[in-house]
């Protein structure tokens, strides 16, 4: 999957900051929800980054979130089974 197309549909799964930032603001118009703060934040995406389940840069291979957006709300966990990063 060298190519970042999903395998099932071919979409392209690399996401950019922009759309990352697009698809978080959109969540927040519909929901209700407290934000991380930049310490956490930081130290989540940096536990995602060095772990071999994150996948294109952007996705959780236990979930299929995009983990820029589930490391942005402070009341989400790390979804690895057995072995939580955060």
């Amino acid at each position: 999957m060298s190519d970042g197309n999903c395998k099932g549909c071919g979409a392209t799964v690399r996401l950019s900051d922009e759309e990352v930032d697009r698809i978080l603001a959109d969540y927040l118009r519909d929901h209700s929800a407290d934000l991380a703060g930049d310490a956490t934040y930081d130290g989540r995406l940096a536990a995602c980054g060095a772990c071999d389940d994150l996948q294109y840069g952007t996705t959780c291979r236990h979930c299929g979130c995009l983990v820029p957006v589930l490391a942005k709300l402070a009341d989400k966990r790390c979804p690895r089974p057995g072995n939580p990063l955060w």
